[in-house]
């Protein structure tokens, strides 16, 4: 409610002295970018502890590890220092790894391994690239600094990359294949149907939040930090986003089971948010940090019901339902809706994300920007219509048709608490499609700002650090 939407730069902030020497601090703050990621992480912590309720052993330390983890991940979207960013964003494992491995499905250890691997692994090459920075920033101005705001503010008066410019490109990279991999963009997305096929529900729900540490990390520190070299990149990126959109959808159209049809799912969804990032147009960065809100509604809700059901019959396979539109009305009726919003159905959130990312990328598509043309687009309007084909099959399979199990036959609708969980999420939803700007207005001076550094010639980069005169007006 204090936030000023009209600012771009860090607001409510908090600083402690850490290790000072070093140049690292304890700095939080949020912006418009980061603003609507903190109550999502929120909310979706409060389902998943909703659905907690199910956890049979060792509850109480489940829920600690949820409460961790809800921890790390809104450390990560709030702080303004890299070392603690990378703490946050590293300390973020360690629950997630935890809830796999104990309370997941028959292959959870192997799952576990797997996630804590390859997240680890492409984190290493962002904490080399911000000791660079940290030592680029000393050589620019005499003294060590992991503060984002004073190396983006040597970047804006071009210190920073003064006789750097070749490992600019190496250390963009460093951060980009990091939040690649957290994201999950192609080609590192091969740790998250393991994951979301083994792990307990409240995992998936609470990775709906936790993958968007990758797409804001490139908003927070690709976009502004590298501006010599992020154009030249930028029809490589787009191009894995335009993959893993086309990818994620085909794999997904093929599951048998619900659970990684939605981790497949996930994947085709956050290429949409890549897009829109990287479009670096204005409306794209709008679609593209909305859509991290909205898949965040999307695939939680839908892993939440999904939960439902397996806690039912102890299973997510298609085969294994059928006719559950007539025994359970209201649990039909919200997985619709969530179904649909996935989708991009207009009047729901999804479809605000979706197309303004996709009318953002076109956009630079025309104007030939960065080398990129409209086919990126073209193609990704094919996971579009993918989407609808696998999530409508699905729900054919599940809730129409006879009712071959008999099992399925004596199912309980939704209780009304079960209800309270699933509503809220697609209440929130039905908001978003029908009043965006709810959520769009806050987040329009920060995205502006950063797509200033990142294009801006450099005397008119705007920049965080306090000044005088600002050294752009933005919406000019």
């Amino acid at each position: 409610l204090r936030f000023d939407a009209g600012s771009f730069k860090f607001q409510l902030t908090e600083f402690i002295p850490w290790l000072q020497s070093a140049g690292v601090n304890y700095h939080l703050g949020v912006d418009g970018i980061s603003l609507w990621l903190v109550p999502l992480t929120a909310l979706l912590t409060i389902v998943a502890l909703g659905f907690s309720s199910y956890v049979e052993h060792r509850a109480k330390l489940f829920l600690a590890m949820v409460l961790m983890l809800e921890t790390a991940m809104i450390g990560t979207f709030v702080s303004l220092d890299l070392i603690l960013f990378y703490t946050f964003f590293e300390l973020s494992l360690v629950p997630m790894y935890f809830l796999v491995a104990l309370w997941g499905g028959d292959g959870r250890r192997r799952a576990a391994a797997k996630f804590f691997i390859y997240t680890f692994a492409g984190s290493i090459f962002m904490l080399v690239g911000m000791v660079t920075l940290a030592y680029l920033h000393q050589r620019a101005t005499g003294t060590w600094s992991f503060s984002i705001i004073d190396i983006q503010s040597a970047v804006s008066n071009g210190s920073l990359w003064a006789g750097a410019l070749q490992a600019q490109s190496l250390i963009f990279w460093s951060f980009v294949i990091a939040f690649l991999v957290k994201a999950p963009g192609f080609p590192f997305h091969t740790w998250i149907p393991d994951t979301y096929a083994e792990s307990p529900v409240a995992g998936p729900i609470l990775s709906s939040a936790m993958v968007k540490m990758g797409s804001y990390g490139m908003l927070r520190f690709c976009l502004p930090l590298f501006p010599d070299v992020i154009r030249g990149h930028i029809p490589i990126i787009m191009g894995l986003a335009v993959i893993g959109i086309l990818y994620g959808a085909i794999l997904a159209a093929v599951q048998p089971d619900m659970r990684r049809m939605l981790a497949y799912s996930t994947v085709s969804h956050m290429g949409f948010v890549i897009l829109g990032i990287f479009s670096l147009d204005q409306i794209g960065l709008v679609g593209g940090t909305y859509q991290q809100l909205s898949h965040g509604l999307t695939a939680s809700a839908l892993f939440l019901l999904v939960g439902f059901l397996l806690q039912r019959r102890g299973t997510t396979e298609f085969r294994a339902f059928g006719g559950l539109k007539a025994q359970m009305p209201i649990f039909a009726t919200l997985f619709l809706i969530s179904m649909l919003a996935s989708v991009g159905l207009p009047g729901l959130s999804g479809f605000v994300g979706e197309f303004l990312s996709m009318l953002g990328a076109y956009k630079a598509g025309y104007a030939g920007v960065a080398g990129l043309s409209t086919i990126y687009v073209a193609l990704a309007a094919g996971g579009v219509v993918l989407a609808a084909v696998y999530l409508l099959y699905m729900y054919q399979q599940v809730f129409y048709g006879p009712v071959v199990v008999s099992i399925n036959a004596r199912l309980k609708d939704l209780k009304p608490w079960e209800a309270a969980l699933a509503g809220v999420l697609v209440f929130v939803m039905l908001w978003g499609g029908l009043y965006p700007a709810t959520f769009t207005r806050p987040m329009e001076a920060s995205l502006d700002a950063t797509r200033q550094m990142a294009l801006n010639d450099q005397a008119l980069k705007p920049t965080w650090a306090d000044s005088p005169a600002e050294a752009v007006v933005l919406n000019r």
